[in-house]
């Protein structure tokens, strides 16, 4: 039995992966510490695995709406995530990981969680860097869409050449907003050659790049030993983010199963687990858009935002908190989202074809893939009102190709067992 630590920061989307991890390397006999935030406590906990807290608590943050407003803003959200919040905060996240780790046999680490490459090279453990979504493997060869320079696209058809340059260009910058990051680096005297924020995050025991092929093929340009499992998918709501007792949640599905087989498949709306806390008038402009077009619609709308929905709503239209999307997407007829990769990821293992409205952060770059593959469509978050999004909606709907080219998807990731391969290049550089 091995001690694997699995360090994580973020929402659902990022937790999730790293749970169903350790989910599969506790039934294979491993002992797996799940390393995040203590929000999360009670949920991990719950799936009997052991938890370890490492600050910042994301919770935190996303109890103070001025910083969710941050946090979500479509021009600056991933500049104050990494310069604002998370690089101050890099000691006491380093302090936290280093205190859990002292016995690991192997650690694995996030690209948002800075302190697990310091903990591992200081400590001196074997680790593996893990990828979510395509964006994160700053690739020449498959660059990520950047919405406020779509230019670039034509630049970086003409060879990597371009991309290394703004690489190169960047770098000065990226350095200069993580240098809480540096100076730790420095002061426990490690190398800070390759930025630790872009290519120095990758692990030279091997990165696990946990998406699929049907939304980005490899390149060679990857780090090397990259291993591309495909999606690992877990969307149970676990211990302490329960809704109600048993009772309820069997009610919940009763009613959602005859929901859904009481008319035409619905519309599923929903913003995953954290832009949903900076909704706007998503939900407002949804339900009118599934109104104007005479559809059956399901809105997850969280805790927040039900108070900017009328108190009395027709028949068409089911509302809940939350939902597994394993349970409600394969019976939607169309899925309008945020763009987060575990949504897409979702939706795609489903075969239904989506509207994506990124918020920020890597939402462009995933909607920007979901539309190269032709299973879906996307509209900027400000442009997201009831006529655009009836309109949007209808080709959607009108045309076959993008369920048929969804269902593709869904037939590729069926094939991959993400959690599967996963674990065994887990194993595989284990001492």
């Amino acid at each position: 039995m091995a001690k694997i630590v699995l360090n994580t920061f973020g929402s659902f989307g990022d937790l999730h992966p790293f749970l169903a991890i350790g989910v599969e390397l506790r039934r294979r006999g491993h002992r797996a510490v799940i390393a995040t935030s203590n929000v999360y406590r009670s949920k991990i906990l719950g799936e009997s695995l052991e938890f370890h807290p490492v600050r910042p608590d994301v919770g935190e943050l996303l109890d103070q709406p001025d910083q969710i407003a941050k946090l979500w803003d479509s021009r600056r959200a991933t500049q104050f995530l990494v310069r604002d919040y998370l690089a101050p905060r890099v000691s006491e996240s380093f302090e936290d990981l280093r205190a859990g780790c002292g016995d690991a046999d192997l650690l694995l680490t996030h690209s948002a969680a800075f302190a697990g490459p310091i903990v591992a090279q200081l400590l001196k453990i074997r680790w593996l860097s893990v990828i979510l979504q395509p964006a994160a493997m700053f690739s020449a060869a498959d660059p990520a869409y950047i919405p406020e320079a779509p230019w670039l696209r034509h630049l970086f058809r003409l060879g990597p050449f371009f991309f290394r340059a703004l690489m190169r260009l960047a770098d000065p910058y990226v350095r200069r907003s993580i240098k809480p990051i540096l100076e730790l680096r420095e002061g426990l005297g490690l190398s800070n050659r390759v930025n630790p924020l872009t290519y120095g995050q990758f692990s030279p025991y091997g990165t696990l790049a946990l998406f699929s092929r049907a939304l980005a093929r490899p390149q060679e340009d990857w780090p090397a030993k990259t291993n591309q499992t495909g999606f690992v998918f877990y969307d149970r709501l676990g211990e302490g983010f329960a809704l109600g007792n048993e009772t309820r949640a069997k009610r919940r599905e009763r009613e959602l199963l005859k929901f859904l087989e009481g008319g035409e498949a619905p519309i599923l709306f929903t913003l995953g687990s954290s832009a949903v806390m900076h909704a706007g008038s998503f939900y407002a402009e949804s339900l009118a858009a599934a109104k104007e077009l005479g559809r059956r619609a399901v809105l997850l709308v969280g805790q927040w935002n039900r108070s900017t929905l009328p108190a009395t709503l027709p028949s068409s239209v089911y509302i809940a908190e939350y939902l597994p999307y394993s349970e409600i997407m394969p019976g939607a007829a169309a899925v309008v989202h945020q763009g987060g990769i575990g949504t897409v990821a979702q939706t795609l293992r489903a075969g239904r074809p989506m509207l994506i409205v990124p918020w920020a952060h890597d939402q462009p770059d995933n909607a920007h893939r979901v539309r190269k593959i032709g299973a879906g469509r996307s509209l900027r978050r400000n442009r997201y009102r009831v006529r655009s999004a009836a309109e949007q909606l209808d080709q959607l709907l009108r045309k076959s190709s993008y369920e048929g080219n969804a269902r593709k998807a869904s037939e590729i990731i069926a094939g991959e067992n993400g959690v599967q391969r996963a674990c065994d290049a887990i194993e595989s550089v284990l001492p």
